[in-house]
């Protein structure tokens, strides 16, 4: 089979693809009257210098945002294709110019123990530093920046629209925030001074000295842990384990609220030996709190040939992980399930009912069970 590079795929969707990636356009801002704000124009670009890189000789540049240390010559990018080496000084190409800005429930992120049933106002711009095959974002995730539709938001705007709009959190999702992360911390700093929480989901690949930077904006971050062996990150997300490993333990030991999410792929990470280690490092690293969600795969991207993840194998993996002794462990994109829930570990009781992103009934009572008592981890309150 030929391997179809992500800079084909983008030049052979052409104009259709293009012209979709403008999707968060008015989309799920209610009563939101300055429209000309969120007019985006194609190919703007938000150029800032970047504090991440090291000059080395002949002006070439290492960029030091990512674990891939891309050495990168004069006029070139790196991996993300959002950073560029402009006579020596590396520069971020998508500051303040999202391609993605909708408004979320917090659940979409997926972030269940994070102020459920409100709502999260989310933004991306282009770029990635993983190609994962299974990608839903692709379109936008593996384009340059002046292949997309951008919005102009500095950071203020962002914030100012967040509340204008009712979210009392501010989500970086959608493609890998990391490449964008300039922008992230100015949206942080500003969100922080206002009283809105600043989240992200993450694919977890990034420095210790960048999410140093990070940690200290974040309110809560969401890490997709692919997969738990090197083989599997190497040949479906073109990145490595370890540095994942080493951001969640980081973002745990820095007191951040953390949600983790194990997308289930059939063929490639289903394995149950592989995710019983998965869940056993978890429960040692971070503890038996962090909640887990297992989801279920759909065909996209570069692996449409195979088929959704069996309902019957996110079960096992479920199971797997409360028998290690997980205390929050759900399964998702299964609307209705039972698994999309929250239930006190110790008493077993129903907590919060969900049917897909919606809440039917929360019945914590100040972040405890209702009935035992029991402090249920997370963050239920905007004062936490």
């Amino acid at each position: 089979m030929v391997e179809i590079t992500r800079r084909d795929l983008i030049k052979k969707g052409g104009k259709g693809i293009l012209a979709c990636l403008a999707f968060g356009a008015g989309l799920g801002l209610p009563n939101f009257s300055d429209a000309t704000a969120l007019r985006p124009s194609r190919g703007k670009l938000g150029i800032k210098l970047s504090p991440y890189y090291a000059a080395l000789e002949g002006k070439v540049i290492k960029c030091t945002l990512c674990p891939r240390e891309c050495e990168v010559d004069v006029g070139d990018r790196g991996y993300c294709e959002v950073r560029e080496n402009r006579a020596g000084k590396y520069y971020s190409l998508v500051y303040g110019n999202p391609c993605a800005v909708q408004v979320d429930p917090i659940e979409k992120k997926p972030l269940f123990h994070v102020l459920p049933g409100t709502k999260s106002f989310s933004i991306a711009t282009a770029g990635c530093n993983f190609d994962c095959k299974f990608c839903q974002n692709w379109e936008i995730s593996q384009a340059r920046p002046e292949e997309t539709f951008n919005f102009d938001l500095p950071p203020e705007q962002v914030v100012k629209l967040a509340l204008r709009t009712g979210c009392d959190t501010i989500a970086s999702t959608y493609v890998e925030p990391t490449v964008f992360i300039e922008y992230m911390l100015d949206i942080g700093r500003v969100a922080k001074k206002r009283g809105v929480i600043k989240i992200y989901h993450s694919n977890g690949y990034i420095q210790p000295g960048p999410l140093g930077d990070l940690l200290g904006v974040l309110g809560a971050a969401c890490i997709d842990l692919k997969g738990f062996t090197e083989k599997y990150y190497r040949e479906v997300t073109e990145g490595d384990l370890k540095p994942v490993l080493e951001t969640i333990k980081a973002i745990h030991r820095h007191g951040t609220h953390l949600e983790l999410v194990n997308l289930v792929v059939p063929g490639k990470n289903d394995d149950m030996e592989d995710i019983r280690r998965m869940c056993q490092w978890i429960k040692t690293n971070v503890g038996p709190d962090v909640p887990l969600h297992f989801s279920r795969f759909y065909p996209r991207y570069k692996l449409k040939h195979l088929p959704p993840t069996p309902i019957a194998t996110l079960e096992k993996a479920r199971k797997v992980a409360l028998d290690i002794g997980l205390h929050y462990v759900y399964i998702g994109n299964v609307p209705g399930h039972e698994a999309e829930n929250t239930y006190c570990p110790k008493c077993h009781e129903l907590l919060i009912h969900r049917v897909g992103y919606r809440i039917v009934e929360n019945k914590l009572n100040h972040g405890h069970c209702f009935k035992c008592g029991e402090k249920i981890a997370g963050i239920w309150n905007k004062e936490k």
